[in-house]
């Protein structure tokens, strides 16, 4: 069995390698990772300039185990934000050992003279997290940086959110001769030019108004209301609790009507991404206007059929469904074929929709199905007194996943 080390190599500098990782490089016959590393560390060796899984899975199979050590090359520590999860899982048939380095986060963070256990970690480099919702939440933030996404074209997007005035400290070429640290306000950072792979160390000391994760069942009065269904506090309140999002969920609201759920969802989830579908147009205006009034830039608003769409969104963690448009039982095959775990809520008013939920998962036992109604009613004044004006009771039904 042939052996393989993935080696962090840390920043970058060679004084930086821990004991481990040089006894791994040193071991190693065959090194390979990006162009840059291995003519830093491959004197001696067989060296193959490439960081493509492919390619590394063609040398593992080329190598004689008897003779060989393939040593992959990696940059940073292997587990953070790194190749090495990819890479050792596209390894049949080997040893895989790793060996960690030191992280981009931990070199910057002692270069700061900062702590780093309570930053919260967001990676602009290569995902589509949300860097000025985490801003909003925490006091400390650290984020990698890389393609369009350069430490100047996020401080501009913090601006956007009135956030020019927090303390951004830009990290470029670390451990390296030319290493750059810069500290600023993002309003500065944003008139400034740096390369795109650097890292971001972001200070909020007004961090947890806007954003406080977990609170729901804002005032009707809130959104922006027409002709289209919107789901009222109180039910949205029971619903939302019964969805349980995380901050990092991906979510779906399907027959998003006005969007109070939708923009609900991703006040809850700043770090996760909503996707509303919805099909009618005048209800498509208003969930466009309420994204827009509350800043909402994780929702994402698909337009149509939600059965004919739901191919275009990131595989969801949770769903709501407040309307179906008569396709429930294709609607909850297509989300359960994408994932079977993926907790569901759904708002009936219709016995007839009702009995074809129950129907439903009585085909599918592995599955919990919990049934609330809930029934309101609000306050109207004639004279001098208050009369109760009843609502239409609402069936809250929730799919919980085998666990």
């Amino acid at each position: 069995m042939l052996k393989v080390n993935i080696i962090g190599i840390g920043p970058g500098n060679p004084d930086l390698l821990t004991g481990q990782a040089r006894r791994a490089m040193e071991e190693s016959t065959i090194l390979a990772g990006d162009k840059r590393m291995v003519a830093q560390f491959g004197e001696g060796k067989k060296v193959y300039a490439t960081f493509k899984t492919e390619e590394l899975a063609a040398l593992a199979a080329q190598a004689d185990p008897d003779q060989d050590v393939l040593g992959i090359l990696v940059s940073g520590d292997v587990g953070f934000f790194s190749l090495a999860k990819t890479i050792a899982g596209k390894l049949p048939g080997c040893d895989v050992q790793r060996y960690c380095g030191i992280s981009s986060l931990v070199y910057f963070a002692s270069r700061l003279q900062l702590s780093w256990e309570d930053a919260k970690i967001v990676s602009m480099h290569g995902r589509n997290q949300h860097l000025g919702a985490a801003v909003l939440a925490y006091p400390k933030v650290f984020s990698l940086t890389g393609g369009d996404n350069r430490p100047q074209v996020l401080c501009r997007q913090l601006c956007d959110l009135g956030l020019g005035d927090v303390t951004v400290y830009v990290g470029s070429n670390l451990s390296y001769e030319d290493e750059r640290i810069v500290q600023g306000t993002a309003a500065e950072v944003a008139a400034g030019d740096f390369p795109s792979l650097s890292v971001l160390m972001i200070l909020n000391d007004k961090a947890g108004g806007p954003v406080r994760e977990g609170v729901h069942g804002l005032d009707d009065s809130c959104f922006l209301r027409g002709k289209a269904p919107m789901t009222k506090q109180e039910v949205r309140a029971v619903s939302l609790s019964k969805l349980q999002p995380k901050a990092t969920d991906i979510l779906y609201d399907i027959g998003a009507g006005t969007g109070s759920c939708s923009v609900e969802m991703a006040l809850m989830a700043p770090l996760g991404a909503v996707y509303a579908f919805e099909q009618k147009d005048d209800a498509l205006d208003l969930l466009a206007r309420n994204k827009e009034r509350f800043g909402c830039e994780n929702l994402h608003i698909v337009a149509g059929e939600a059965s004919e769409h739901l191919a275009e969104a990131p595989v969801p963690d949770g769903v709501f469904i407040g309307g179906s448009g008569g396709r429930l039982d294709k609607i909850l095959d297509d989300l359960y074929a994408r994932n079977p775990r993926c907790r569901v809520v759904l708002n009936v008013i219709a016995l007839e929709t009702l009995c074809q939920v129950v129907e439903y998962y009585q085909g599918r036992p592995d599955y919990t199905l919990d049934v609330v109604n809930v029934a309101t009613a609000y306050n109207r004044k004639l004279g001098r007194y208050n009369l109760m004006t009843a609502q239409n009771p609402i069936y809250i039904m929730t799919a919980v996943p085998p666990r």
